[in-house]
């Protein structure tokens, strides 16, 4: 048991010597681990500033090594500054390019000043040389000849071959360094300069060429002017205008391809100067035009009323094209100008039309003798009234700026009730109708009076016929254009219905009433058994067929209705039922009386059917019935006249 007891105490003494090293060994890496941390934390910030120090040397060292590499590259600029100096050469320019691009890296790597203004001169000339080579392709795509295909305008487009070389080369030389790019290069400011000068010669030879090209076609629109018709002469100054926009929207679209610099500033001041021979010619153009208008309003109405239609609706793709030439040149318009002009001279033309029309009443034959045709102001104004409709869009346009009835200069003013509405509360189309009215109610109104002129009322009766005639059938029944009836308003035609039947109604009064006044009664003489009444019947007769005579002698040679058979036909028809019952209803009351008993019967129904065809000879002119009617006349008035001589 004691030695047990020994053991165990002996194992308690080595177990509590075991704690009191546990103990020690635990206070002591407890200490050794503080102090690693407090290392720890002194060796980092020595740790990071290493790390820094091996990325600066890495930097270092990559830096001299490419600095090393552009060094080595120097070593032959002997022999690329004579490259640069001879210039690009035929099929060298991509080698020529690479060498000048070098040269402006290399600037950036000099030692010391003195080597980079060396270089940057070098690079100036480099790029000089550039700018020629620039010019010269530019040069050749913008002379010669323009393409012409007879009265057809061809495009002028930039050769494809020498456009495939241009590209390129416009790309190189917008990488040179300018000042807004490269502030502190030695030569960016001199190379700017020599661009600017580029790029300006490009405006001009190109804005050069394009008028070239136009010009032919715009002195052949004002050469055709003159005599081709209105409408058509407006349509081939609207085509040619078309075309000078089409040319300059292309020449736009080749200046941002081609332009050197391509800033939006230095784009619009270049565009503006290329623009400014075409403009100048577009100018030089629409005086021309406008200088012949004005030569002769009258004959060239509808050139200026179709060259305003053609400018004005070419007015907004105008304003669009001409925005691109900066905010500085906004305000200056020059088609807008042009229109103005045209618009000006249109403005004019409606008034002294009417004037034209009013003083055509006195004109040449006013009291003395004139024919029976057709006047010239009738046939100019139904002219006139058929190509509106061609023209409808500037005739409403030029009428609302001149106000309803003012082309009447006053005498469209009205006061109180009838007072015309404002301009702006009407449609042009109602304003065309205002105007068409006005020009018709003044055309019939001078051709009234010209054929009240005339010194025998007959042939002014025909004269007024034939021409009211022509003007009713040409506005209402056959109108050359179909679009003129929607001018055409009621009242309108109201006074051309009225001026025809007037005019048909006068007509029948000169010439056929004294033919039924020849057979009128006579109370005193046709008592039955006087011995008056056979007399008084062979004078009326006798009368009857000299005014007959003088009718057919009269429309021999005053022609009625000559170019429209249609209505000839139909008055010759109203003639005859206005005159031969009056002839009828004359013989057949002689027939009743004693006179019925008489041989000479038979040649009344002969005289019925002379006075047939001699009314429809004056209609039909023709020969065969004029030799019958003569003949049937002559028979009876002889046979009359032997027959009253027993009397």
């Amino acid at each position: 048991m004691e030695d047990d007891s020994a053991e165990i105490e002996l194992l308690e003494q080595n177990l509590n010597k075991t704690h009191q090293i546990s103990r020690r060994m635990i206070s002591i890496l407890t200490g050794l681990d503080a102090r690693l941390v407090k290392l720890e934390k002194s060796i980092l910030p020595l740790y990071t500033a290493t790390q820094k120090l091996n990325q600066r040397s890495l930097n270092i060292d990559r830096a001299l090594s490419k600095i090393d590499e552009v060094a080595s590259s120097q070593e032959g600029i002997a022999a690329e500054e004579g490259l640069i100096l001879r210039g690009p050469q035929p099929g060298q320019v991509e080698v020529y390019m690479d060498t000048l691009g070098r040269l402006n890296a290399a600037i950036a790597f000099k030692s010391s000043d003195a080597d980079s203004w060396d270089t940057a001169r070098l690079v100036e000339t480099g790029a000089k040389k550039l700018t020629q080579l620039y010019t010269k392709l530019v040069a050749e795509g913008s002379s010669g000849s323009p393409p012409i295909a007879g009265l057809d305008f061809m495009p002028v487009m930039f050769p494809p071959s020498l456009l495939a070389s241009l590209k390129p080369l416009v790309a190189f030389l917008r990488t040179l360094p300018v000042p807004s790019t490269h502030p502190s290069h030695p030569a960016a400011q001199a190379i700017l300069t020599t661009l600017k000068e580029a790029q300006r010669g490009y405006a001009d030879m190109r804005g050069t060429w394009n008028r070239k090209a136009l010009e032919t076609h715009a002195k052949r629109v004002i050469d055709r002017a003159e005599t081709l018709d209105g409408v058509v002469a407006g349509k081939e100054f609207g085509t040619w205008v078309a075309n000078l926009l089409r040319t300059a929207e292309t020449e736009y679209t080749l200046l941002v391809d081609l332009a050197p610099l391509s800033s939006p500033s230095l784009l619009a001041s270049t565009y503006d100067t290329l623009l400014t021979p075409l403009l100048q010619l577009f100018t030089d153009t629409n005086s021309s035009l406008t200088s012949l208008i004005k030569r002769s309003l009258h004959k060239y109405t509808f050139h200026a009323l179709a060259a305003h239609s053609a400018l004005a609706s070419s007015q907004a793709q105008w304003e669009a094209l001409l925005g691109r030439r900066g905010e500085g040149r906004k305000d200056t318009n020059e088609l807008r100008d042009g229109t103005n002009t045209i618009k000006g001279v249109c403005l004019r033309s409606f008034p002294e039309f009417l004037a034209d029309l009013k003083l055509a009443a006195t004109g040449p034959g006013k009291g003395g003798e004139m024919g029976v045709g057709l006047v010239d102001f009738v046939v100019s104004t139904v002219q006139y009234l058929d190509k509106l409709p061609d023209v409808e869009r500037a005739v409403g346009s030029v009428l609302h700026a001149l106000g309803d009835g003012n082309w009447k200069m006053g005498d469209g003013k009205r006061v109180g009730k009838g007072q015309r509405t404002t301009t702006g509360e009407v449609s042009e189309t109602v304003l065309i109708q205002h105007y068409v009215y006005d020009v018709i109610s003044t055309t019939v109104t001078s051709v009234t009076a010209v054929s009240r002129t005339q010194r025998r009322g007959a042939f002014g009766s025909i004269f007024l016929l034939n021409n009211i005639s022509y003007f009713h059938t040409r506005m209402l029944l056959k109108p050359a254009h179909p679009g003129l009836a929607e001018f055409l308003s009621k009242p309108t035609t109201d006074i051309l219905a009225s001026a025809f039947r007037t005019a048909k109604a006068g007509y029948f009064e000169a010439n056929y009433s004294p033919l039924m006044q020849a057979l009128s009664e006579d109370r005193e003489k046709e008592k039955v058994g006087s011995s008056a009444w056979k007399a008084a019947t062979k004078e009326k007769f006798t009368k009857f067929y000299d005014l007959l005579e003088e009718v057919g002698e009269r429309h021999r040679m005053a022609k009625v209705l000559e170019e429209d058979e249609e209505a000839r036909k139909a008055v010759g028809e109203e003639a005859v039922k206005l005159v031969v019952p009056s002839l009828q209803r004359f013989t057949q009351k002689q027939r009743e009386k004693e006179f019925s008993k008489s041989q000479y019967l038979p040649t009344c129904k002969i005289a019925d059917a002379t006075m047939l065809s001699l009314l429809l000879t004056h209609f039909h002119y023709e020969q065969i019935h004029r030799s019958i009617s003569s003949f049937l006349w002559k028979k009876w008035r002889n046979k009359f006249a032997v027959s009253t001589s027993d009397l």
